[in-house]
């Protein structure tokens, strides 16, 4: 069976309004809103990095299975956090659309669309991986702010989110070396 592409963007909801990275502008944790629209942006990355998984496995023929058990088990993960994230936001006032968001991982998967080693070196192995490095401390700012919920919420997923940058590594690794190429060299070629 063929599946044709599904063209541009995944199906999505409505809102949120797609805007401009640039256009959106962060507000100060100590309110409830500032809160709230900072879960708001971490959710709709939730819901890019569902799309994202699903499109490694959709996209890429001739991969081991194992390749594609765990893109779809990373995608199970990401639709858990979302989850998550969507119903406290609820919980909060808010849900998942009322703030504008941006599409920069989906353009990523656009121009990573034809070549695994630069989807699976530029999405998990280094968008991801910026997120873990600023993850403790986003954490550390919801606890500070005495909002030990949110803090919970992302402490639950931040070890599933490590994992799936080792998933991008280990299939970074196996792809590079099948090719000939050193993988830490070809990732500095992809990032530089």
């Amino acid at each position: 069976v063929v599946i044709p592409d599904p063209g541009d963007i995944p199906g999505r909801p409505e809102q949120p309004k797609l805007v401009s990275h640039t256009s959106l502008k962060a507000k100060p944790l100590n309110t409830p809103e500032g809160r709230a629209l900072l879960l708001h942006a971490i959710a709709h990355i939730e819901l890019n990095a569902i799309d994202l998984a699903l499109d490694v496995v959709w996209r890429f023929k001739g991969m081991p299975e194992a390749f594609y058990r765990d893109w779809v088990q990373i995608a199970q993960e990401e639709a858990k956090h979302f989850l998550l994230l969507q119903k406290h936001l609820v919980g909060m006032g808010y849900d998942y659309g009322c703030f504008p968001a941006h599409n920069s991982l989906w353009d990523m998967a656009e121009r990573t669309k034809g070549d695994i080693l630069a989807r699976i070196g530029l999405v998990p192995r280094t968008m991801e991986a910026r997120g873990l490095d600023v993850s403790p401390a986003t954490i550390q700012r919801f606890a500070h702010q005495g909002d030990s919920a949110s803090a919970a919420i992302l402490n639950r997923f931040y070890s599933d989110e490590i994992r799936h940058v080792g998933v991008g590594s280990k299939w970074f690794a196996v792809h590079t070396e099948s090719d000939g190429l050193d993988p830490a060299q070809h990732w500095q070629n992809l990032v530089g």
